[in-house]
């Protein structure tokens, strides 16, 4: 078919649905089926619709600007799958006229996000994908989308007193009691149990919060006689943190350990294979190289993954919908709570879901 001569009757007949819902969607005016809409947006994606038809059928030539609010992907692995998502969500709408920008902060200083987030107001866009990392930086921030109508997604992290389309990651608090419950599997009833925040303040991260809170509630739901041990491992020399994590580990009948950030968990797993400790039952976060390699061996016990390349391509994919067509995302996009073990973890990386 020559797409020089497509017309909505044309675009109507492969669809499977009718000229009127065809002419809706391209127009952005009445309501149409999610169902309708999709065979739509998959056909016009089939044929190729390129860019400039579809601004000349839309009567505008402007392009939608989005920015990607999120830790520098050079920094850590995790936000480094992020990024890939950014980059596949720019070639999946690249067609329709989109701008993808990215304003990377670093993960450890506040005022990196801050200058970041002060970028990404200056270059105007029509949404803003967000990782809020820093809870008392972000809020100045929403505040400025909020005032002047500006849409945004959260991703990772949410935060109650954000107005955002949609919130997309996990349930953090469930995520903590999942940890708590994967540690104590099987384990004795007494004893103790770690909670590590590493390298990210607990304190104006809700993530992390979240976590430590599901973490301590599971084990006093249980009614269970073990010591719970919480260490926010922060701003400090490597040498103080080895040395703080050392003392944990020769802690009598210690039972286990579970890391609340993904980059650390190697760390804790090679002290744990150093000094002969691989008996402490560790669980920690995501597929990251070396977490894999730990996780092979039998160091690692459990990690539950967050899937973030699919958080960012999802998070763009949603805002790209509402901006394009006005297609109203979900308020909450939540992903479950993937266990990854030694036994499954080949089939999961065979899997392409990573």
């Amino acid at each position: 078919m020559d797409k020089k001569k497509i017309r909505i009757k044309d675009i109507a007949q492969l669809a499977g649905v009718s000229v009127g819902t065809v002419d809706r969607v391209l127009h952005r005016r009445g309501k149409v089926s999610d169902e309708a809409l999709q065979k739509v947006l998959a056909t016009l994606h089939e044929i190729d619709y390129k860019p400039n038809l579809i601004a000349r059928t839309l009567g505008s030539r402007k392009a939608n600007r989005i920015a990607v609010l999120t830790p520098d992907p050079t920094l850590d692995e995790y936000w480094h799958q992020s990024f890939l998502g950014t980059n596949l969500a720019l070639e999946e709408w690249a067609q329709y006229d989109f701008e993808i920008k990215t304003f990377p902060f670093d993960l450890y200083d506040k005022s990196s996000f801050r200058s970041a987030a002060q970028a990404a107001c200056d270059a105007e866009p029509d949404g803003v994908i967000i990782a809020p990392i820093f809870y008392q930086e972000a809020l100045p921030f929403f505040k400025h989308l909020d005032t002047n109508d500006i849409p945004y997604i959260l991703i990772n992290t949410n935060i109650p007193e954000a107005q955002p389309l949609s919130f997309i990651g996990q349930n953090l608090y469930e995520s903590g009691k999942v940890g708590a419950e994967l540690l104590h599997l099987r384990q004795k009833c007494t004893g103790t149990f770690a909670l590590l925040h590493i390298s990210e303040d607990s304190n104006n991260s809700l993530h992390l919060l979240e976590k430590e809170k599901g973490f301590i509630d599971y084990f006093r739901e249980a009614d269970l006689d073990v010591s719970i041990k919480v260490m926010n491992l922060i701003n400090k020399e490597e040498a103080s943190v080895k040395k703080e994590l050392l003392d944990l580990i020769y802690t009598p009948q210690l039972n286990g350990i579970f890391v609340s950030t993904s980059k650390a968990c190697s760390y804790v797993a090679s002290l744990l294979v150093e000094h002969g400790k691989q008996h402490v039952r560790l669980v920690g976060y995501d597929l990251l190289e070396e977490n894999i390699n730990y996780i092979k061996s039998g160091a690692i016990d459990f990690l539950i993954n967050q899937n973030p390349k699919r958080q960012t391509f999802l998070g763009i994919s949603h805002l790209a919908n509402y901006l394009l067509l006005k297609k109203e995302p979900p308020q909450k996009d939540l992903f479950p709570l993937e266990i990854i073990t030694k036994h499954n973890l080949k089939s999961y990386l065979e899997s392409g879901i990573r």
